[in-house]
């Protein structure tokens, strides 16, 4: 059915508490900001609306509270590459060096040491940021390869089956990102583009075992998400009830929120340390096949942009084909 071990997982994410506890802090922070924000928008547009009828400052209430939503949702834009390079890539250095049986140092916290692991391997956050991007991008082409081929399938219904496919395997594929960051966290790479590009060949000569485990987590991650919107429904309700002008839409938003900060605080982890049992075992004595790197140069520009960035730092990073000679 699936390739990885459930409870070897939830024996890494043990070891890793500290940063498990830094997760929680950091997303269920930023819904508790969501909900303050939204709330002091609302509460000033609620002000605002009494000089006026009863009307009038509903109107008022509600946009002050999705102006507060979208403040915070802007900062939190422009911070989320911070949170990567701390909290995500943290996180994927102590467990990359858990799967590989290494000690902890002593002397030192999990998080100080997994920072100085990441500033190793990227010198700065827009670096692995930028990374991240391309790696999403290229993830995409090839989901989009497998959509391609159902479509041409002489199956009835294939067009329609595809593109439901094709959505269930952008929400598959979320957690795969993290799993081609942690190849270049456990090969000590100096040049992070080329280990990307590296991975990334890997994880396409490879793309029937990945995907398969991958939508097997996001199955079970989103219907656990699902019970814990569920669950969330009631104190948001409340959080609501206390608000200026009560926002009807509020509750499921805010229910939401808190789904989404227990998913990224202890069911991503969870999906990233078993996809790393499954990617590290099936690459295990592979190489880059040159023609996976040849087909993802061609169906990929950011793939192309990735490759040539490689090649600027390193001037042989990766596996190389044809298509690397480039004229004098």
């Amino acid at each position: 059915m699936w390739d990885f071990r459930v409870g070897g997982a939830l024996a890494m994410m043990a070891r890793t508490m500290p940063f498990i506890v830094l997760r929680i802090a950091v997303y269920f922070g930023i819904a508790v900001g969501y909900v303050l924000l939204t709330g002091t928008g609302a509460g000033i547009g609620y002000g605002v609306g009494g000089f006026g009828d009863e009307g009038f400052q509903a109107n008022t209430t509600l946009w002050g509270g999705v102006m507060g939503f979208g403040l915070f949702g802007a900062i939190m834009y422009w911070a989320r590459e911070y949170i990567l390079y701390i909290v995500k890539a943290g996180h994927i250095a102590v467990l990359v060096e858990l799967i590989d049986g290494k000690p902890m140092p002593d002397g030192k916290s999990q998080i100080s040491h997994a920072t100085t692991v990441v500033k190793e391997r990227f010198a700065q956050a827009s670096v692995l940021f930028a990374i991240d991007q391309l790696v999403k991008g290229v993830i995409g082409a090839i989901t989009g390869l497998v959509r391609g081929i159902l479509t041409i399938l002489p199956i009835p219904g294939a067009q329609q089956l595809s593109g439901i496919l094709h959505a269930f395997l952008r929400v598959a594929v979320g957690f795969i990102d993290e799993i081609i960051l942690a190849y270049a966290i456990r090969t000590g790479a100096t040049n992070p583009w080329g280990s990307a590009r590296e991975a990334l060949v890997l994880y396409g000569q490879n793309y029937r075992v990945m995907l398969k485990n991958a939508a097997w987590l996001a199955i079970i991650v989103y219907l656990l998400s699902f019970l814990v919107f569920l669950v969330m429904l009631a104190p948001a309700a409340l959080v609501v009830y206390v608000m200026p002008g009560a926002w009807a839409a509020g509750g499921f938003v805010f229910a939401l929120l808190f789904a989404w900060s227990v998913k990224a605080a202890l069911l991503e982890p969870f999906a990233i340390a078993c996809l790393m049992q499954v990617f590290f075992k099936t690459i295990e004595g592979q190489q880059p096949d040159p023609q996976w790197d040849a087909r993802l140069e061609q169906m990929s520009g950011k793939f192309r942009k990735l490759k040539a960035r490689a090649m600027g730092a390193s001037g042989s990073a990766g596996p190389r084909s044809d298509s690397d000679v480039q004229p004098a």
